[in-house]
């Protein structure tokens, strides 16, 4: 079975080096949903190097921080399982007290319809915000 993290992303990319993506991912009902995709075919965090994990975690990192300041929601949720699919990578979750299934996680039973939320341009202001705060990281 072809593991479908090790294919090119699917959606904006927000932001990839040599060894990992970020990227947007269409989730109905969750604007600004990304993923932080780990390029090589790996499981869990402890099959990288400590220079790695540091790096996918700054990632991490920064994905958190830029959803923070373009999307201001009420709570970001972070999450790496891998269960479905085993390829090392982290959901980056903005979310709103009314979302369809806040203060539950994404994947569990809805408490409401969701609330419709629009975010004309999301992929471009999350691109400027990453590069701007890498850039800011470096100095």
């Amino acid at each position: 079975m072809q593991c479908e993290l090790c294919q090119p992303p699917a959606g904006p990319v927000l932001y990839q080096d040599e060894h990992l993506h970020v990227i947007l991912v269409d989730e109905p009902g969750y604007p600004g949903f990304c993923r932080v995709i780990w390029k090589q075919h790996v499981k869990e965090m402890t099959d990288l190097t400590l220079a790695e994990q540091q790096h996918l975690f700054h990632w991490v990192m920064l994905a958190e921080q830029a959803l923070r300041e373009v999307m201001q929601p009420t709570k970001i949720n972070l999450a790496s399982l891998g269960n479905v699919v085993p390829h090392l990578h982290w959901h980056v979750i903005p979310r709103f007290a009314d979302d369809a299934h806040f203060p539950s996680p994404v994947w569990a039973a809805a408490r409401r319809e969701a609330s419709g939320r629009a975010w004309p341009d999301l992929a471009r202001q999350l691109q400027e915000a990453l590069a701007r705060l890498a850039a800011t990281a470096k100095a």
